[in-house]
């Protein structure tokens, strides 16, 4: 705290609660008053950034507020803080209508409103009643709340003022445990979660919302999913009408996993790259394939169609990949000598299914699990130079194994560009116009599912 200074400042009548900016950090006020024995008002802020504070709230003995950090408080002069402007003075100069006709008039309904220059860094100060708001706000469908420092019991608090709302995304927000929502969020379609630290076993809270078509998930640390409705290889009654599954950046490593994503009868694209999943042979097309046939009603995987020819080849390779397992676990060419155990059915529920469309595995077409070896895990990749178009292309045959700084290393005894300055991306001859950065050095070539014939793009500053 500073000396004694008598400044009142300009503080508005309603300021605890509002957002702050004190010499470029963010803050949320929490209180405003005297703290003796200094003269003079002064704001006690909490920071969204803890290592900026102090104190818990308190002076000499006296708690003036709290807050979540016990360093994460400050007490400052008014002068010294900025309350910006506010929503509706932002929404004006953006839209240029009339905020005192909002709530008189369906100004909301005639246009789309966009949360441009709200997109991070942002707390927003919730009202006691949210459900008196709902006639200002009934006609929004598309509302964007990225990186608000939100939790998911807040933004249900808050739902009942968006009955109509249809794409919601909360990415980045403070967003855990999930709980179901009641009477609000029904008429969603879309919802991004991504960016949140998600628990497991709370995403099932959603499973009710009857329109949702789209839910996004990636990056929040999801490991397991399960829908225990029904057994292996049934149709669960969650998410009845999700078609579209966003898991990218996750810890999935388990199979079974897979086989419970193949529970929603609904669901016809997924994505799901750099996760833990790998096949035996370590091998990133082995890996789709065991996708493609262990989720049978699947149209896209990763962005990209999935043609008649690649599932008849990935539930034949099945077929034969697992078969010599499945005669050691019972089955039998003779349908009614068939019986295999209730293991292999609950690690393969797929099986049944696939020997039904195509027939048992003859002995001569087994596969057998061979070692991984070197062999089995080199993929070709051209190094193209977007940025030097008179430099010709670099054709080489990688392990895919190979750690993205060793690829940079071989780069630099080609190029002599120094590692520090190499910015890689690549390119999928599946995936037209799209462009995936590689940007983590100690990951795999795998781990970005770079598959044999990849485009890697070199770029250096």
């Amino acid at each position: 705290m500073g000396g004694d200074q008598t400044s009142t400042g300009d503080v508005p009548t309603d300021a605890v609660g509002r957002r702050v900016s004190c010499d470029g950090e963010r803050a949320t006020v929490r209180y405003v008053g005297p703290v003796p024995p200094t003269a003079g008002l002064w704001l006690g802020v909490e920071w969204d950034n803890p290592e900026r504070g102090k104190h818990d709230g308190s002076h000499k003995g006296v708690q003036y507020f709290t807050c979540g950090h016990p360093k994460g408080g400050s007490f400052v002069r008014p002068e010294k803080a900025s309350f910006g402007v506010d929503f509706l003075t932002a929404v004006q100069e953006y839209y240029m209508f009339d905020t005192e006709k909002v709530f008189e008039e369906d100004v909301v309904s005639s246009r789309t409103l966009e949360f441009i220059g709200f997109k991070s860094h942002n707390r927003l100060h919730f009202p006691s009643d949210p459900s008196a708001h709902r006639h200002a706000f009934s006609s929004i469908k598309v509302l964007s709340l990225i990186n608000c420092a939100l939790t998911w019991p807040q933004i249900l608090d808050c739902a009942s003022m968006w009955p109509q709302l249809e794409d919601l995304c909360v990415a980045q927000n403070n967003i855990t445990e999930l709980q179901r929502p009641v009477e609000v969020l029904q008429s969603l379609r879309m919802l991004d979660l991504s960016g949140n630290a998600l628990v497991d076993d709370s995403v099932l809270s959603l499973a009710a919302l009857p329109r949702l078509e789209n839910l996004r998930m990636s990056t929040t640390g999801l490991s397991v999913l399960r829908f225990d409705d029904v057994p292996p290889g049934g149709k669960s009654s969650a998410f009845p009408a999700l078609k579209t599954l966003y898991l990218e950046d996750n810890n999935i490593s388990q199979w079974c996993v897979v086989d419970e994503l193949a529970k929603l009868q609904s669901l016809v694209s997924l994505t799901c790259r750099r996760n833990r999943l790998v096949s035996s042979d370590k091998n990133a097309r082995t890996t789709n394939q065991l996708l493609i046939a262990k989720l049978g009603q699947l149209v896209f995987l990763n962005n990209c169609k999935i043609l008649p020819e690649d599932r008849r080849g990935a539930e034949l390779d099945y077929i034969k990949m697992f078969g010599e397992e499945w005669l050691k676990a019972g089955g039998h060419r003779d349908p009614q000598q068939s019986h295999p155990s209730t293991q292999f059915t609950s690690q393969h529920p797929c099986y049944q299914s696939l020997i039904d469309k195509y027939g048992a595995p003859e002995e001569g077409e087994l596969k057998k699990q061979r070692p991984f070896a070197l062999k089995n895990q080199l993929i070709n990749i051209t190094f193209v130079f977007p940025d030097d178009p008179d430099r010709k292309p670099i054709q080489k045959k990688l392990p895919v194994s190979m750690v993205v700084q060793k690829v940079k290393g071989l780069l630099y005894r080609l190029l002599k560009i120094p590692v520090a300055q190499l910015k890689l991306s690549y390119t999928n001859s599946k995936i037209v116009g799209i462009e995936i950065e590689i940007d983590r050095d100690l990951k795999p070539l795998i781990f970005y599912s770079i598959e044999d014939g990849d485009e890697v793009l070199v770029r250096w500053s």
